[in-house]
This record gives C-alpha cells, structure tokens and sequence, in this order.
C-alpha cells in the first residue's frame, strides 16, 4: 500500500500543472480551482490501482479531470478542504496574464465538452489523443476544434 501511495505522489507530482490547468478552465475563481482540483485528485486516487497502466497516464489523468471538473459544474456542490497552490493566476496583473485571463474568459462562455476540446488542444494534445480523451473520432476533434476556433474568434 505504502509503494502505491508513493507511487501516486509521484504522478501527481509530475501531472499537477496539467490537473491545475484542467481546473482553472473550469472556474472563475481561485477557491473554486483548488475545490476542483482537491476532487480530481480524490477521483485519480480512487481509481488509480485499478488503472495501473492500461492506457497512457496522461490520457487517463485527462480524462479523469475532465470528467471531475464537468460533472462538479454542473453540480456546483464542492465541499472539500483547501489546497494551496504554487500557480496565481488571479493575482497576476502583467500583459501575458491579461491575455490569459481573456482567452480563459471566451473559453469559459463555451460549452463543457468543447471547452474540454480546446484545452486539450491548447495543450499541444494530438488530435488522436484529444479523441481518444474525449471519446470521438480524430475527424471530428478536427472539425469541432475549426468551429471552436470560429466561435472563438466571434467573440
């Protein structure tokens, strides 16, 4: 048990930027990332000694944060315990968080699946492994990812 938990440190260790970045796109508020956050972590655990290498780690924690973070906003019910994060992006004032926070905010006003999309591809994802986190084809992340992108710029 003690070697599973090391373990899993690990990969949270290595994965943590990847699962914040999840988060924010979900959230307005700095609170309300590190609930998110908190609850994904909870869902990896939970399912971490059953996956324990059946697809690629990456993918797995993909999927698992993004399946968190939509449910959770739909729900709008976390009641978890703060984490502290290194990462500020509500506090930063220079231009490049201005833009981020910008890009976050036309985001935001998507719909949760193809905000899930774009932060995949915003993550330099392939499209093979965007489709297979979401759950469509390689051909269809290209075209939701060229109307996303239409939407985008609209705004």
């Amino acid at each position: 048990m003690e070697t599973l938990q090391k373990e899993f440190a690990q990969i949270v260790k290595e994965n943590k930027s990847t699962i914040y970045t999840v988060c924010y796109m979900f959230s307005g508020d700095s609170e309300e990332v590190d609930d998110l956050f908190q609850e994904v972590l909870v869902n990896l655990w939970k399912g971490f000694d059953s996956f324990m290498g059946h697809s690629n780690i990456r993918t797995w924690i993909y999927r698992i944060a993004l399946n968190t973070c939509i449910s959770l906003n739909r729900k709008k019910k976390l009641k978890t315990i703060p984490l502290s994060m290194d990462v500020n992006l509500f506090e930063d004032s220079d231009e490049d968080t201005k833009q981020i926070k910008l890009l976050h905010d036309r985001i935001n006003k998507l719909g949760p699946f193809d905000k899930a999309i774009v932060l995949l591809w915003l993550e330099n994802i392939s499209y093979d492994e965007i489709g297979a986190i979401v759950g469509i084809s390689t051909q269809n992340v290209a075209s939701r990812l060229f109307r996303i992108k239409e939407k985008l710029k609209n705004m």
